[in-house]
């Protein structure tokens, strides 16, 4: 799809590929949703995932943020097991506990059921991201899709969990079974990524959200080769592709050298530590959600930090180190983004 010309110019694509920015954009992970008034009302009486099938409403809540912030990019308004519920697999989102599996994955039969994604099952996807890039004009969309290990870790424990130790003891007891899930996994991510791109997304971003969990070899051997083939596949399409995970200080080199453009880093590692662990490439994060909570005497001083930080890298992207929590202010977050987009308007064009 062609994408609108006035994208060449945004400060979110330009940073990811590491270029000079009018200013250091931001936006926020979850942004989408969590904490705006006007996106519980829009879901009010609807489950988290038949409002991902309803292209009106993932149009709409995509949206808000937009309008509400003024954020440098849309995230677009999805789920990690989207795709496989739209392939037939029973999955649900419970709230206060996330998603469901109701039936595990513990074997060669459970594997054999993570079945390929095709366009026709996320049609609404497609909808959805061509509307929303016709209405976005030069603020880019960003697509998503959840990585092999996190995905794997839900199909295999049936839910969340806080140690994976099914996940990890299948790795290690029936390593081919583990890769073969992994695989299967990788190619959904591929399929729903690329439906994203096709139909006008500007930008990707893998979510690992629970490889923090792993050490650094159990990554290397179990995980990276599944990431790496994610990578490998979108790099046709030439949009930044940009990887995330909590607590993955360790692994930030591995996961950049996976394949991503711009590696996502959570709070607990400053920029400029993580541009020596990913090497020069550009970054994205890294302010503590928690923070939102303590006042902007001590949010401010946080900004202009990870600000001076993130120079060390070809290029920053601002951002939370982790999602936005459900009970933050709007306003809180509304200031954030005027006070990141005009304090760093002096960076060069």
């Amino acid at each position: 799809m062609t994408r609108p010309p006035a994208l060449e110019s945004s400060a979110y694509l330009l940073a990811a590929r590491g270029q000079p920015v009018p200013h250091t954009p931001v936006w926020f992970m979850r942004q989408a949703g969590r904490a705006l008034p006007e996106y519980r009302a829009a879901r009010e009486g609807i489950s988290m995932l038949e409002s991902c099938m309803r292209p009106d409403l993932v149009v709409e809540i995509t949206l808000q943020p937009v309008r509400r912030y003024g954020v440098d990019a849309a995230i677009f308004y999805s789920d990690i097991v989207l795709p496989l519920r739209a392939a037939g697999f029973d999955v649900e989102i419970k709230p206060g506990v996330g998603p469901v599996v109701a039936d595990p994955v513990r074997d060669a039969a459970g594997v054999a059921r993570v079945r390929p994604v095709t366009p026709g099952d996320v049609q609404f996807t497609t909808d959805a991201v061509q509307q929303l890039v016709s209405e976005l004009g030069g603020t880019p969309l960003i697509g998503f899709a959840g990585a092999p290990f996190t995905v794997a870790s839900y199909l295999v424990e049936g839910g969340p969990s806080k140690d994976f130790a099914r996940t990890k003891a299948m790795m290690h007891r029936d390593p081919d079974l583990w890769h073969a899930l992994a695989d299967r996994l990788a190619d959904v991510a591929i399929a729903y990524l690329a439906v994203q791109v096709e139909a006008g997304a500007s930008a990707i971003q893998l979510f690992d959200s629970w490889a923090g969990g792993l050490s650094l070899r159990d990554y290397e051997r179990f995980v990276m080769p599944h990431t790496a083939k994610v990578f490998e596949a979108i790099g046709q399409y030439g949009v930044p592709r940009v990887h995330f995970g909590v607590n993955t200080g360790e692994l930030l080199g591995l996961m950049s050298a996976a394949g991503a453009d711009v590696v996502g880093v959570d709070w607990r590692v400053p920029l400029d530590e993580a541009v020596r662990r990913t090497g020069p490439k550009p970054l994205q994060g890294n302010l503590d959600p928690a923070l939102l909570f303590a006042g902007w005497d001590a949010i401010a001083p946080e900004i202009d930090r990870i600000l001076t930080e993130g120079t060390a890298a070809p290029g920053h992207i601002f951002n939370l180190g982790h999602g936005v929590p459900p009970d933050a202010d709007p306003d809180v977050l509304h200031r954030i983004v005027k006070y990141v987009q005009a304090k760093s308007a002096h960076v060069p064009a």
